[in-house]
């Protein structure tokens, strides 16, 4: 719902425009009838070269809008299409198309007033189409060549079906003159252009139009009704209340503040004993212990300089695994928030060859803090 409404919104946005006083002098659009010319181009859609066949269209057609939303116009089009082989030529022929085509304006469907710089009208009908001239095909298919699909090629006439839709963009439809850009998608039989496809031949088309609109009727709005003044009687305006006073509230909050440990233990060549620095440990089981939430992450690192990739993997797993078993046995720290890997040589988070023989661990934890605010409250 709340998408149908902001589109209409947008409609009826993009088509208001400049607009004049004439709806309230006027009144309320009731009907009009309009004459118009067309001119523009279409295309047969085929498996060829689009640019190939592209032809001028033309058309004339007479219209009459019941209201503002609904009409009908008898439509007369046609001149030229085209079709054919990419490998073997094209031909073309004449057609006229004459439908009869309902018009509802989308514009004035959403929109409350009638009166728009520009209208978005949806077309759709039904009619018949003649075709003519068709001896360019004729004679390829005669002719016999290889990969000719032409098996509903037709002679010297060809009637069908035409079925139409399409979208018009048109100028203010209150004004005596209008121009307006349509663009139509046209369904037809199977043999409009004598390839074989075992499905309706469509034919796009798009026109600019010039039209004239006359015999505009218009349903007069209800005169206002005439409201008698009233001499008022003005009541002495009531005394300001006091305004009260200002004061100061001071409140204390509490907030989570993040709290992170880094700790760096380097070892000598082979060396996995995480004794060496005792302070660090309890720096690190300090920390477990402080926050009951906290988690630790040990990683254990090799240098390239020494060793091999798969022993240096053996090396800084030792080197983590006996970190962690020392801050469990040795500091009682939970060992199921401390969480172990080895990077071996593969990652060397230091320049110093020497420093990569190393175990760094890193804790996250949250504390709450206290804060006090003071405020000014007006009561």
């Amino acid at each position: 719902m709340y998408k149908k409404q902001v589109l209409a919104a947008a409609i009826c946005l993009l088509a208001s425009g400049a607009v004049n006083a004439q709806e309230s002098e006027n009144g309320k659009l009731k009907s009009y009838s309009y004459v118009e010319v067309q001119g523009g181009g279409q295309i047969t859609l085929t498996d060829a070269k689009k640019d190939k066949l592209f032809t001028p269209v033309g058309a004339v057609s007479f219209g009459h809008y019941f209201t503002p939303v609904v009409g009908a116009r008898l439509h007369v089009s046609g001149w030229e299409a085209k079709s054919g082989f990419d490998n073997l030529g094209y031909y073309k022929y004449n057609y006229i198309t004459t439908n009869a085509d309902l018009l509802v304006n989308l514009t004035n469907l959403v929109c409350k007033k009638d009166n728009h710089f520009l209208n978005v009208i949806f077309v759709g009908g039904i009619g018949l189409t003649n075709a003519w001239g068709n001896d360019e095909a004729n004679a390829m298919a005669a002719a016999g060549k290889s990969g000719v699909n032409m098996p509903l090629v037709w002679d010297d006439n060809r009637l069908s079906h035409n079925i139409r839709a399409g979208l018009r963009l048109e100028t203010n439809v209150r004004k005596p003159f209008g121009v307006s850009l349509e663009v139509a998608a046209n369904s037809l039989d199977d043999r409009f252009n004598s390839k074989y496809n075992n499905t309706d031949d469509w034919m796009v088309t798009a026109s600019l139009g010039l039209s004239f609109r006359f015999g505009h009727k218009f349903r007069k709005a209800a005169p206002a009704p005439v409201v008698e003044k009233v001499a008022e009687v003005v009541a002495p305006a009531p005394k300001p209340e006091p305004k009260p006073e200002p004061r100061v509230v001071t409140r204390t909050i509490e907030k989570k503040v993040p709290v992170t440990l880094h700790e760096e233990r380097f070892y000598k060549i082979r060396e996995s004993d995480a004794e060496g620095n005792k302070a660090q440990m309890k720096r690190v089981a300090d920390f477990l212990k402080e926050y009951p939430a906290a988690t630790v992450t040990v990683v254990g690192y090799a240098d390239k300089g020494t060793g091999t990739p798969k022993l240096n993997v053996k090396y800084a797993k030792q080197r983590a695994d006996q970190y962690k078993e020392t801050l469990v046995k040795e500091y009682g720290a939970d060992a199921s928030r401390i969480v172990t890997d080895s990077k071996g040589d593969s990652v060397q988070p230091f320049e110093d060859n020497d420093k990569n023989r190393c175990v760094i661990v890193d804790g996250k934890a949250e504390k709450i803090v206290k804060e006090t605010i003071t405020e000014t409250v007006v009561d």
